[in-house]
């Protein structure tokens, strides 16, 4: 049984490098098969469609691409002030750079979820309740702003990731004076989340 847990395991893991690197069009059993180095069939026999498949890579990734809740651990020790918003969106960036495959595999899902409603249906969910638990987090933890400037936060840094894993370099000297990417993350938190505590 573990050893079947183990195999499901890494054919997701297999699918999100199809995903990512093919598109939703290219992700065919076949091609998993290929990416895990299985025998042709073998993601068939774990997973009942395509549509099963893709709700595995959902659930995956939003389990792969959290933050690590030590580093949450560690930050939570500094001031609760803008300074550690910067230091939660560097980290959000880190992440991303870290594991360009699973942030563009999502971005493939968002993509595919705009051409199917009942994708679209489930991972609307996912991603509102990831959207509801940050805009939690940050009230909780006593951190500036409050749902309106996370959202826009979540706005501004999803559109910072999607630029710069796909087109890395296009907004270097966009801003005079501001790298790309760590300058802009310090800039959109500076310009959305207010100075000092909630």
């Amino acid at each position: 049984m573990a050893r079947n847990a183990e195999r499901r395991a890494a054919l997701v893991d297999a699918a999100v490098e199809v995903l990512a690197a093919e598109g939703a069009r290219g992700l065919t059993f076949r091609a998993v098969d290929a990416a895990a180095g299985v025998p042709t069939g073998t993601s068939s026999n774990y997973f009942s469609s395509r549509d099963d498949l893709i709700h595995q890579i959902d659930g995956w990734l939003h389990q792969r691409l959290a933050p690590d809740p030590k580093a949450v651990e560690r930050l939570l020790e500094r001031p609760r002030d803008r300074a550690l918003v910067v230091a939660f969106m560097h980290d959000l960036m880190g992440r991303a750079q870290r594991d360009r495959t699973g942030f563009l595999a999502m971005m493939e899902l968002r993509l595919e979820a705009g051409r199917r409603p009942e994708l679209r249906a489930s991972l609307m969910t996912s991603l509102r309740a990831d959207l509801d638990e940050g805009i939690a987090f940050n009230a909780q933890a006593g951190l500036p702003g409050g749902a309106e400037e996370i959202t826009l936060l979540y706005l501004g840094m999803l559109g910072l990731i999607l630029e710069h894993l796909t087109m890395p370099g296009m907004l270097d000297d966009a801003i005079p004076g501001v790298s790309v990417p760590d300058g802009v993350v310090e800039r959109l938190v500076e310009r959305i989340v207010p100075d000092g505590g909630a």
